[in-house]
């Protein structure tokens, strides 16, 4: 029996059609192609260094207010999650998902905060989803001068 892989992947891939990184997951796109030759400590330190980042840009819109409602909320629409994972980086997944349903974040155990207040959860979602955006793209120039030549 062979064991399952852990990935960050969303399955919204934006490096298929020329991302140096994904606008889904933040990896690079030499992470993406090598992630299955990682040993799993390395997928480890990049997951973690993944979720600092979601935790950092997130912050500055939101606040999880009780982390145990967000959870209940993530498995009762069965959105992807993983043990250890941040609650920021779990509330990123859940808006990325719900955004255009949600219309009371606290009853997610989540609140606005500095740049996302007064902001829908799509408006919520798509000002995180930029600023990662930039962020990974920042994060996937400094992967490629890593890669060696």
């Amino acid at each position: 029996m062979t064991q399952r892989i852990a990935s960050p992947c969303v399955g919204l891939c934006s490096t298929t059609v020329g991302d140096t990184a994904c606008r889904g997951c933040q990896r690079s796109d030499t992470e993406i192609r090598d992630w299955f030759v990682y040993d799993d400590q390395e997928r480890q330190r990049r997951m973690d260094e993944l979720d600092r980042l979601r935790v950092a840009v997130a912050e500055e819109y939101l606040q999880v207010t009780d982390a145990e409602t967000l959870e209940a909320q993530l498995v009762r629409y069965r959105i992807r999650f993983r043990e250890g994972q941040p609650p920021l980086s779990r509330a990123v997944e859940l808006l990325r998902v719900g955004r255009t349903r949600i219309v009371d974040l606290t009853r997610y155990g989540l609140q606005p905060y500095g740049k996302g207040l007064q902001l829908s959860a799509d408006e919520l979602y798509e000002s995180i989803s930029l600023a990662l955006l930039e962020h990974a793209q920042k994060r996937s120039q400094v992967h490629r001068l890593d890669q060696p030549t």
